[in-house]
């Protein structure tokens, strides 16, 4: 039987899927080609200036969750410096950025630290210039990093974006690789979904049946398990690893909300550090409108890891690929961005 190709789906519905793309070759050519033009002079003939990226080391990201373009970045860079002191001395050192992050250049939520190093043989012009690299170079960079995210969205934004206006003020979330295939099949109708039905289960929503099925992910974490319960329920470290606005209380009959309001419900029941329950529904065109799937996430402490298992139960048939790597990019690759180590 010859197989017909699916219509594409229309831009409004395209564009709301979790997408991403990594961009860190690109990225360390990016410091590489605009740090080293950083130069700064002083009153007299002193003159100093970035020579040399040394290291760029960290992951670099575009995502896109609900039609808006995302920054995804935590690097730590490290510079030669050099320049010429008022009395003709070649002067130069190193310079370590530890953090260098969506974080610290968009929202705000700490300082850039530097930590320096002089290599010349001291004096008092040798002094004099390092105090002017200490002093005038790090604005000059921070200009630099804050066109960082612009440049990632110029360069990169129209492979993700079918047709959009891209946004630069979302706070970012990790995100899962290419799940366009999958979401085509969440669009189906309710008459192709109750042909596919085998029996998995049917629940009703706005008045219709929709045949749904269970999909469980679980990873590893270097982190024990108290721990890992506060940072999946507490509004306040939620958005450490959602990268996104969250709201959270975690106590029977409380709504939360995660990943900018991508995802809400209520809690059912809670158990810590062991487990907790909450009704899931994802915030997108293709997810049945007033449909409440039923997540369970369980924590088991091992030796030297916790595993944590997602199970959730009522997702609509032929969006089981889907939703499997939107846990996966969101839950699972948050936690592991900010250094817990996770294994799938």
């Amino acid at each position: 039987m010859a197989s017909t190709i699916p219509a594409p789906l229309p831009p409004s519905t395209a564009n709301w899927h979790w997408k991403n793309k990594t961009v860190t070759p690109w990225a360390k050519q990016w410091f590489e080609r605009e740090l080293t033009t950083v130069r700064v002079t002083g009153e007299g003939a002193e003159e100093v200036g970035i020579e040399r990226v040394v290291e760029v080391d960290g992951d670099v990201e575009l995502g896109q969750r609900k039609s808006k373009l995302i920054t995804i970045y935590d690097c730590r860079v490290v510079l030669n410096w050099s320049g010429t002191a008022s009395d003709g001395t070649a002067v130069s050192g190193k310079l370590t950025i530890p953090e260098v992050s969506h974080e610290i250049t968009l929202d705000g939520t700490s300082d850039y630290v530097y930590e320096w190093r002089l290599d010349t043989e001291r004096s008092p012009a040798v002094d004099t210039l390092f105090e002017l690299a200490k002093s005038r170079l790090p604005a000059a960079l921070e200009a630099k990093f804050s066109a960082f995210p612009a440049a990632i969205i110029d360069t990169h934004g129209k492979d993700l974006t079918v047709s959009a206006d891209p946004s630069r003020q979302s706070s970012p979330a990790p995100s899962a690789p290419n799940a366009n295939a999958s979401s085509a099949k969440g669009t189906q109708s309710d008459a192709a979904l109750k042909k596919r039905a085998d029996g998995t289960g049917a629940v009703k929503s706005s008045g219709q049946a929709v045949n749904t099925t269970q999909v469980t992910v679980d990873a590893h974490f270097m982190a024990p398990a108290d721990d890992l319960f506060g940072l999946l329920t507490d509004e306040s470290r939620i958005p450490q690893w959602t990268r996104a606005p969250a709201k959270s209380k975690p106590e029977p009959g409380a709504e939360y909300s995660l990943f900018g309001g991508g995802v809400k419900g209520k809690f059912v029941s809670v158990t810590p550090p062991k487990q907790f329950v909450q009704t899931w529904a994802l915030e997108s065109p293709t997810w049945p409108s007033g449909h409440n799937a039923t997540l369970t996430t369980t924590l088991e402490q091992g030796h030297d890891s916790t595993k944590v298992t997602w199970t959730l139960d009522g997702v609509p048939l032929g969006m089981e690929e889907e939703i499997t790597r939107n846990i996966q990019g969101y839950y699972v690759h948050g936690l592991k961005s900010i250094g817990l180590g996770s294994e799938l």
